[in-house]
């Protein structure tokens, strides 16, 4: 398997939209007004992680707002199924964490996927009983393909 590489950079929309087609990550995003809120996402989330192979194709991703003080909220970590549990996940995390302030001052939260539960745990992670939520928006379920 080919080196991986994390950074912090900023992908297009178009690029990501080709990149959760290749992850389980596609499935997470309502149908509602959906390239213009990609768009809007991948200009202006706070913390932009990628992990890309030798050959610069987009393998990893992670999105994340953070205080970088208190809290980081992963928004997005995806990777594309041929790189699977292959520590590139786990790198994003560690990497995002890292950025946020570490891991003695920043706590981390997220919604996690049920098939990505096992995961999560792994890396330390457990259900958190005090999120709260406030939701009203137009939701459609679709992949995208």
């Amino acid at each position: 398997m080919q080196a991986v590489s994390i950074r912090e950079e900023r992908v297009t929309p178009e690029e990501y939209v080709e990149f959760l087609k290749t992850t389980d990550l596609g499935s997470q995003y309502p149908k509602e007004r959906f390239a213009q809120r990609i768009r809007v996402l991948v200009n202006s989330v706070p913390l932009s992680l990628t992990a890309r192979n030798e050959n610069g194709a987009l393998v990893g991703i992670l999105f994340g707002l953070t205080d970088f003080a208190y809290w980081l909220f992963v928004t997005d970590l995806g990777v594309s199924r041929a790189y699977e549990r292959l520590g590139v996940g786990t790198r994003l995390m560690k990497k995002a964490h890292e950025l946020a302030g570490g891991e003695r001052d920043v706590a981390v939260y997220l919604v996690a996927n049920e098939n990505a539960v096992p995961f999560y745990e792994k890396l330390g992670m457990e259900p958190a009983d005090d999120v709260m939520r406030y939701s009203k928006i137009d939701w459609t379920d679709f992949t995208v393909e």
